[in-house]
């Protein structure tokens, strides 16, 4: 029976510590030149949506060095933009290719894409959530501090789909998350609800950002302003300036803490550049490792 990944949500709190030994495993495998090629003669589709830089390339790279091949398919250049259903999409991509990445804007695009093909989909980013952002993140934590139980992550910024990731890892894995965002931009209330009904979260939300990291030894931001929220940029900077993460508010956090940004950042707004740049930024380590924790997931759902 084929898995598909649109949230967390999709996956135990086991698989998701399998999934961060496998690709912590496969980043030694390639750092040593041994990465087997377990996917050989497998196709993996992204149909994107929105523009890419990390995610198209992580997940290539991630199929190329298993194996296996990529096609990259611009919803422009598909008969999508010619207002082909998604179910009919979803049918014939199935016949085609192996699995299938959607990087869009409604989450409800992956879900109909995901109940009508016959081959796992894959969550590239939505509006709603990044879970594979999340895989990555939480396998960066695990290789700089060794443990995901008892560590405290703090969200500073805007409650949007990277905080309803991390919302999503708490009520699967039960670390505290403590956030914090502007009035009038914290997480969807339904994420928070579903998260303390169906998971194990334990999750606090802070007016000020001082009390979300004085105990936080991971600490995690990212743009004020998303894709298609362009328009509220000059609004949003007037309401976010209180929550950047600059040294001042790094230096009320714990010594040993790390700082985590998705990327693309925008130094001097939600990030300065001497923390961006800084010996507690763990950025670009994590960047890298969206390339091995995607290529463990795809080795779990296209290995036999």
């Amino acid at each position: 029976m084929k898995r598909d990944f649109l949230s967390l949500w999709d996956v135990t709190r086991e698989e998701i510590f399998f999934l961060i030994d496998q690709a912590l495993q496969l980043k030694r495998d390639w750092l040593q030149g041994t990465v087997k090629p377990l996917l050989r003669q497998k196709t993996l589709g992204l149909l994107f949506t929105k523009p890419s830089t990390r995610t198209r390339v992580s997940f290539e790279g991630a199929m190329h060095r298993l194996g296996g091949s990529c096609t990259f398919l611009s919803v422009q250049d598909t008969q999508l933009a010619r207002s082909e259903p998604l179910t009919d999409t979803a049918r014939v991509l199935s016949r085609y290719i192996d699995a299938l990445v959607v990087r869009t804007y409604d989450h409800q695009d992956v879900v109909t894409l995901a109940q009508y093909a016959s081959i796992p989909v894959i969550n590239g980013l939505t509006d709603l959530c990044h879970p594979c952002q999340v895989l990555s993140d939480l396998m960066t934590v695990m290789e700089k501090k060794k443990r995901l139980d008892n560590v405290v992550v703090a969200w500073i910024g805007d409650g949007n789909n990277m905080a309803h990731s991390w919302i999503n890892a708490s009520a699967r894995l039960g670390f505290r998350l403590n956030i914090s965002c502007p009035d009038g931009y914290w997480p969807s209330a339904w994420v928070l609800e579903r998260a303390r009904q169906e998971g194990i979260a334990d999750i606090g939300l802070y007016e000020d950002p001082v009390e979300a990291v004085k105990d936080a030894v991971v600490i995690n931001t990212d743009v004020w302003a998303s894709m298609g929220q362009e328009h509220e940029a000059e609004k949003r900077r007037k309401a976010f300036w209180p929550f950047q993460l600059n040294a001042r508010l790094l230096a009320k956090a714990p010594k040993e803490a790390i700082v985590l940004h998705c990327l693309p950042a925008h130094r001097g707004e939600e990030i300065t550049e001497d923390v961006l740049e800084g010996p507690q930024s763990v950025v670009f380590d994590q960047a890298e490792n969206r390339l091995h924790a995607q290529a463990a997931l795809l080795q779990w759902l296209l290995s036999s």
